[in-house]
């Protein structure tokens, strides 16, 4: 897996440079530095919504065992770091966010199990903008390839995202029990307790539709908030387009980066993708990699400060550990000599211990001595 990923990074890398090389680097460097303020406003508009999609995470909790926003917003900083940042699939960050979650009181199977109805919201959003951008483009510049290729796409992320809807349920339930089984060899395993208390929790969280549809409806506004990252870019390199042209380029092209998850940052990914979507409106390639650039240094300051609270609270986290861990310790040397239970070595070497039963005459000695 790892020499594929890094296969990946060094095409994307590849695919970058000639893609700067053919625009030339002058006329992109010029239009990143027309972007101006407009790339603060970008990083804000990032920021902005990297928080909101905090926001999203929080409203699907219950009320019980709840986390408090702000560290809900917290760790979306360091989910969204570790996925953009590092060279993991894009659900890395994820994990990580619903470990740390369960070092702030929250119990794991219900930290888990919000991470994947998380991520299923966002899904599902992302899949209603897409379709959103899909349709003005139609209405915009009428069918053509690009339509075409993003329908082809469609149609293989319905059922995929049905099939990962599936899994948590019921269904994925007992597929999940079927193989931890049958890898156990029919003996009970720990891990058959995690996946119930997993899916106890995916089946509380799914049975309150009202939480689940606040959390669908926060993360289309996010979407919605990303719109303005290109609005505004082009708007301050002199490439005026409306807010609907702008929604059919930041729909789409998170489309492209979503389709190439397998890819480190979807290097090459995005810049061909904003290339063919900014020439739909008569933009210029240069001017398409410059947005590319301004986005890629709203990855990289949003992103940075999320790495750098990911291993201040690891540290934290270990600290809490190692205490736990001298706390039980000095425990175990307190009631070790009390609680310590019997030691039995090998049958061969097994001893009985003397007592004052009844012992053996000579004769019965002797005859035991024959028999052996």
């Amino acid at each position: 897996m790892k020499r594929l990923t890094t296969l990946a990074l060094i095409a994307g890398l590849c695919t970058v440079v000639g893609l700067f090389l053919s625009s030339g680097l002058e006329d992109v460097a010029a239009a990143v530095v027309s972007a101006g303020w407009g790339a603060l406003i970008v990083v804000v508009a990032r920021a902005v919504a990297v928080a909101w999609a905090g926001l999203g995470w929080y409203a699907i909790f219950p009320s019980t065992g709840r986390p408090s926003l702000p560290a809900c917003i917290n760790l979306r900083f360091v989910r969204e770091g570790i996925n953009t940042l590092l060279p993991v699939a894009t659900v890395g960050g994820d994990f990580v966010g619903a470990r740390l979650l369960t070092k702030r009181g929250v119990t794991g199977g219900l930290a888990g199990a919000s991470m994947f109805v998380d991520l299923m919201t966002q899904a599902v959003t992302q899949l209603l903008f897409t379709v959103a951008g899909l349709g003005i483009l139609i209405w915009l510049a009428g069918d053509g390839p690009i339509v075409r290729t993003v329908a082809g796409g469609l149609a293989i992320a319905v059922p995929a995202l049905a099939a990962f809807y599936l899994i948590q349920r019921r269904a994925g339930h007992r597929i999940v029990q079927g193989l931890l089984s049958r890898f156990a060899s029919g003996r009970e395993w720990r891990a058959l307790g995690a996946v119930d208390v997993l899916y106890d929790n995916l089946r509380r969280l799914y049975g309150a539709p009202l939480r689940v549809g606040a959390g669908i409806a926060i993360h289309l506004v996010g979407w919605v908030i990303g719109t303005l990252e290109v609005y505004v870019c082009l708007h301050f390199m002199g490439y005026p387009v409306s807010f609907a042209e702008a929604l059919v380029i930041e729909s789409l092209a998170q489309a492209v980066r979503g389709a190439a998850f397998a890819v480190p940052g979807a290097l090459g990914a995005q810049e061909g993708g904003l290339i063919a979507l900014c020439a739909l409106f008569g933009i210029p390639a240069e001017a398409a990699l410059a947005l590319s650039l301004v986005k890629r240094l709203a990855d990289l300051l949003v992103g940075v400060p999320g790495l750098f609270l990911w291993h201040v609270q690891e540290g934290k986290a270990r600290v809490v550990d190692d205490a736990e861990e001298a706390r039980g310790a000095d425990l175990g040397r307190r009631i070790g000599p009390v609680l310590q239970p019997a030691t039995l070595g090998p049958f061969y070497s097994y001893a009985p211990p003397r007592t004052g039963g009844p012992r053996l005459n000579e004769a019965e000695a002797g005859e035991f001595k024959k028999c052996a």
